[in-house]
């Protein structure tokens, strides 16, 4: 018996702006900001690569362009993720 056919999917992360400190990004209904000190790859990326975020599994933030992959739970406790957070 064949799968049925997904649902369309939306995504539940965007980014809501971006500045040379850093960017605003909804994830369902929290906000973060990523400081560019703290995430130095978003500072020299296009501004539409920054933009261009997908959320998998309702719990990974992944940029296609740039190559990136963040757990939106080392947005909430970052002191877990010492390698992101540090």
């Amino acid at each position: 018996m064949p799968s049925a056919q997904p649902g369309t999917t939306t995504s539940a992360a965007e980014v809501q702006g971006v500045s040379p400190r850093g960017l605003w990004l909804l994830v369902a209904d929290r906000e973060y900001f990523l400081p560019t000190t703290e995430f130095p790859w978003f500072a020299a990326a296009a501004v539409r690569d920054v933009y261009n975020v997908e959320l998998h599994h309702g719990h990974i933030l992944h940029w296609p362009a740039l190559d990136i992959d963040l757990d939106v739970q080392s947005l909430v406790a970052p002191e877990e993720w010492p390698l992101v957070w540090r």
